[in-house]
């Protein structure tokens, strides 16, 4: 995402103006990045999301991050003659939580706003 974030800026910045930024004005805009991604890292670390397969028999909570946070299985869905469906079901809340904490993460990333362009020191 960085290196996404960097060439977004490079091309705003090529594009708008005729004269490069200095030194001092890249590393600035450098720092202000990495101080809204470290942001934006605190709050994915922070966001939960559930995934839940079997109409939410089984259901898998997660930190955005992807850490773990608890698995709940329904009683009545454990039977021993049923093992594998269950299996197959916990694997597709771990795939639905997944997919939600990539979402989580994405929609966190899409709020860090490259710095301005347009700020330039004369």
């Amino acid at each position: 995402m960085l290196w996404h974030q960097m060439k977004k800026l490079e091309s705003e910045s090529a594009a708008a103006m005729t004269e490069p930024l200095s030194s001092e004005q890249l590393l600035r805009q450098a720092q202000e990045l990495q101080e809204q991604l470290s942001e934006q890292r605190k709050q994915i670390s922070s966001t939960v999301v559930e995934g839940s397969a079997g109409g939410g028999v089984v259901r898998v909570g997660m930190r955005a991050d992807g850490t773990v946070l608890k698995v709940h299985i329904d009683p009545d869905v454990v039977h021993i003659s049923e093992i594998d469906m269950l299996e197959d079901l916990v694997a597709a809340a771990f795939r639905d939580a997944l997919r939600r904490c990539g979402n989580a993460q994405a929609a966190a990333m899409t709020r860090v706003d490259a710095p301005s362009t347009t700020e330039r020191e004369v």
